[in-house]
């Protein structure tokens, strides 16, 4: 690996021929800011607890690795540090992406600087990640669209379920008075149309019974939606189940629970256009020290809902929370709405990546007993 390191460097004009120099270790663990130093052919040779923390992962497993090998795009970031180098000058390179052992990916800003000309030419790079200030803005405005989505739907069911009322109070009164069967039936036809539209509203407004919040094991919610979906497709799924056995009971209300699962692996079995078999992957992990809105919580339980779909159009990605928007011509556009208000009242969050070939729906739940 060395050897196909030093032609890379060769290649875009780097040197290769440093000696190292190591920050002083405890200098650089008091920071806050992720702090890597690189040996004379940028491989690692230190870092401090931040960069840990960031990469998920230690510095003795990431000793000796060259730093290109976890960048996802290093022929962004090779022209920036030799720039560093030749300039003697600090140089940002924004929004690079680090990867490290199969971790989820990070997004940070580096900042890459060389030692004094009179030294011996090593770099240190300074790690301030952007991803988790990009996904909180996105959370916090998820949550702020979705409550005033909900202001504006209340109010609006408020001023349909007054005329609804009287609608159907006039015709019952109506058929009363009326003894000709056809016409009797017109009345009944106002009588379930209007009934019709109520169960709409009240669909809208999503559950109305308080959030029941006890302790609950989130792989028997998990299991208890792969049995009905099973049953609901006809064995015609395939769900491959990928759980975290260390993951603690969670609070909230089991039935709700179900049902915001459910509403989007049934989304799922919908969008399948057929021509492939519909895999879905339900998968729960344990995050810590993580943001939903404006909350930081020490533990967060995160569930997701994978499938091989064609995916979502990309012109809804930004809609697909709001009610009464839908990809399919059959469909309600209010399931998606229905399980993000659920989520939202456990205090957690939904969101959604998806591209063709791979849906991903992540709940994030807090774990706290006393986070309500």
């Amino acid at each position: 690996m060395l050897a196909n390191n030093s032609r890379f460097l060769a290649d875009h004009g780097l040197p290769i021929k440093w000696k190292a120099l190591m920050a002083p270790i405890d200098t650089i663990d008091s920071l806050s800011t992720g702090v890597i130093t690189l040996d004379s052919e940028l491989c690692i040779c230190a870092m401090n607890s931040a960069s840990e923390a960031m990469l998920s992962t230690s510095k003795a497993r990431l000793a000796g690795t060259h730093f290109i090998d976890l960048v996802k795009n290093a022929d962004d970031v090779v022209p920036q540090i030799r720039a560093a180098i030749e300039a003697h000058t600090p140089i940002t390179q924004r929004s690079v992406t680090l990867q490290n052992n199969g971790n989820e990916p990070v997004t940070a800003d580096l900042t890459i600087t060389p030692s004094r000309p009179d030294r011996d030419g090593s770099l240190l790079i300074e790690l301030h990640p952007v991803d988790r200030i990009m996904r909180i803005s996105r959370g916090q405005n998820l949550l702020q669209t979705t409550e005033t989505t909900h202001q504006i739907v209340r109010g609006l069911a408020h001023e349909v379920k007054n005329p609804l009322g009287g609608i159907r109070g006039a015709a019952q009164l109506l058929a009363r008075e009326l003894e000709d069967p056809d016409q009797l039936e017109y009345t009944q036809i106002i009588i379930r149309e209007a009934d019709r539209l109520r169960a709409l509203v009240d669909r809208l407004l999503g559950p109305n019974k308080p959030v029941d919040r006890l302790p609950l094991n989130v792989h028997e919610v998990l299991e208890h939606v792969r049995r009905l979906l099973e049953v609901e497709s006809d064995q015609k799924v395939r769900i491959e189940r990928d759980y975290d056995p260390s993951l603690p009971d969670i609070v909230g209300d089991r039935a709700q629970l179900i049902q915001a699962i459910l509403n989007i692996a049934l989304n799922a079995i919908q969008a399948n256009d057929g021509e492939h078999e519909c895999l879905i992957t339900l998968r729960s992990r344990v995050l810590r020290q993580f943001t939903i809105g404006a909350i930081r919580h020490r533990l967060v339980c995160k569930i997701d809902i994978e499938d091989n779909g064609p995916g979502i159009d990309e012109a809804l990605m930004g809609l697909i929370f709001l009610p009464m928007v839908t990809g399919r011509a059959e469909g309600t556009g209010l399931g998606l709405s229905i399980s993000q208000s659920i989520i939202n009242r456990h205090g957690g969050l939904l969101e959604c990546q998806s591209e063709p070939g791979k849906t991903l729906f992540s709940l994030y739940l807090p774990l706290e007993l006393d986070h309500e």
